[in-house]
């Protein structure tokens, strides 16, 4: 059976790191990015199943990598993390069709279960 593939982007390195090294204790196969460009490039040669990406990053921002990949990948699930959370970046994120909304700090076990519920293993 394949591996269900994560992809995670932030632009603290720290954040990747830790949710690289806990996904893939569960068996997923994750990669990391510090920025949504390389991300975004990384889309158009590997297919993932879910995308992870912080809202606020300088260049392409998480809303942008939303929006992109619901337009090119509308079968991959986004989850949005971000330290500037409020109720109308939310609702814009919401309409644009994301899966799940955290503000950080980002309990891993619950990001876990998001990744689960988008996947359908919840």
């Amino acid at each position: 059976m394949a591996k269900h593939s994560i992809m995670v982007i932030d632009d603290e390195k720290i954040v990747g790191d830790m949710a690289k090294l806990s996904f893939e204790q569960d068996g997923y196969e994750v990669e990391t990015f510090l920025n949504g460009e390389s991300a975004l490039e990384r889309l158009q040669e590997k297919r993932f199943d879910v995308v992870v990406t912080d809202l606020k990053m300088k260049g392409v921002d998480g809303l942008e990598v939303l929006r992109t990949v619901k337009k090119l990948y509308p079968g991959i699930k986004v989850i949005m993390i971000t330290a500037f959370a409020n109720l109308d970046v939310a609702i814009e994120a919401l309409r644009d069709d994301v899966h799940d909304f955290f503000p950080k700090p980002v309990k891993i076990k619950e990001l876990k279960a998001s990744v689960q519920r988008a996947l359908g293993e919840a």
